[in-house]
């Protein structure tokens, strides 16, 4: 009878155990994506507009931590502000007043740049309408079981972003690009985020399938800008992205973080602006999604039963002293979030224009008040 019970009780266990293994692949699988892509776009230019490039460097960094390749990342950037002859430290970009962090990087591939930046070859990239001469870099080579993060920054209004202070983009021609994406299924699941004036307005317009949107404001509302630098004259970041850059970097690629703590990002207290989402054209839950479905990278793991035989059997090579294994280790990682909370740097203090100049017109008028003028050949 005990043996019976033992018995009983260990068929549970694996039962129970077996239907947890199951829940966990049903989870592994339940995005349906194979591959992760990422279009992140800067669509103003001018210095004053120093944040929004700062903004759309500190995403691309994000999603390349997290393991997207530079192959699999269309970066458009309608200016060059590492290389503005006003950036005092030439060749960077910070997203933080205390220059810490330079999101520019040492290995930045830009797609798109300067006056490439436009509506057109925007909405090219996104419906894959592109001549034939466009190289693979510069092309969204996604298809039904890509998962896209779409990542936009700049000035915009009621139904509308501009780009480059000359053309605009209104939420019906980016819906319809949108559907035209699913018609030709170039994407499984698609993430898309605004930081911009009025940004909730532009997907209010979205009619197509499996679409997420997040947007920094809502409609009469601005987005504003954050960490404002002296040295510069300009901000360095707008206030949504810079929450959602300190987010993203507790996020590691095993992370369990869902949708719903992204919703979370930047309340009205630190945005100013009310951030909102859209979800209901979404299939899945956003508490069954993970961060890393639209910011990570998956890897293809092909899975066999089969015995593999290695017809050329391993040749063992003799170690010499002149050919020994060398020995690598991890660089450290540059502590982020401690950075971002950090202080500013104390910087050296020098005097104001005029100072010193005021300073001997006050020598020299104490000088003829004393001396007169008849005492002035004794100092030139």
């Amino acid at each position: 009878m005990k043996f019976l019970t033992l018995l009983n009780l260990f068929s549970t266990y694996l039962l129970a155990d077996s239907i947890n293994i199951q829940n966990t692949a049903g989870q592994f699988f339940s995005s349906g994506h194979t591959n992760n892509w990422a279009v992140l776009v800067c669509t103003s230019r001018f210095w004053f507009n120093y944040r929004h490039v700062a903004n759309t460097l500190s995403v691309y960094r994000s999603v390349k931590r997290l393991g997207i390749p530079d192959s699999h990342i269309v970066l458009m950037l309608a200016d060059d502000m590492a290389c503005n002859h006003r950036n005092p430290k030439p060749a960077t970009v910070f997203s933080h007043k205390n220059m810490e962090l330079n999101v520019y990087g040492d290995d930045v591939e830009v797609d798109y740049r300067g006056y490439e930046v436009t509506v057109e070859n925007f909405l090219r990239v996104l419906t894959g309408r592109l001549p034939l001469s466009t190289p693979r870099s510069k092309r969204l080579l996604s298809d039904d079981r890509s998962n896209i993060l779409i990542y936009l920054t700049g000035h915009g209004g009621n139904g509308f972003l501009k780009f480059q202070d000359s053309e605009e983009i209104s939420n019906v021609e980016l819906a319809d690009a949108f559907e035209q994406m699913w018609q030709k299924r170039r994407y499984n699941e698609l993430l898309f985020i605004i930081d911009t004036c009025q940004g909730a307005s532009m997907y209010e317009r979205f009619y197509s399938p499996n679409i997420m949107a997040l947007a920094s404001s809502q409609i009469g509302e601005d987005s504003l800008s954050h960490q404002p630098d002296l040295a510069i004259g300009v901000h360095l970041m707008d206030r949504y992205t810079f929450y959602l850059l300190e987010f993203l970097e507790d996020i590691h690629p095993a992370s369990k973080s869902n949708m719903n703590d992204l919703f979370k990002v930047c309340p009205k207290s630190q945005c100013v602006s009310t951030p909102g989402h859209r979800t209901d054209l979404f299939l899945r839950d956003p508490r069954s999604v993970l961060i890393t479905d639209f910011f990570g990278s998956v890897r293809k793991v092909e899975i066999t039963t089969e015995t593999i035989n290695l017809t050329i059997p391993i040749q063992q090579v003799e170690q010499s002293p002149l050919n020994e294994p060398q020995k690598y280790s991890y660089v450290d990682q540059l502590p982020v979030s401690e950075i971002i909370h950090q202080k500013p740097k104390q910087k050296d203090w020098h005097p104001p224009d005029g100072f010193i100049l005021g300073l001997w017109t006050l020598i020299l008028l104490v000088f003829f008040q004393t001396y007169g003028i008849k005492h002035l050949k004794h100092i030139f």
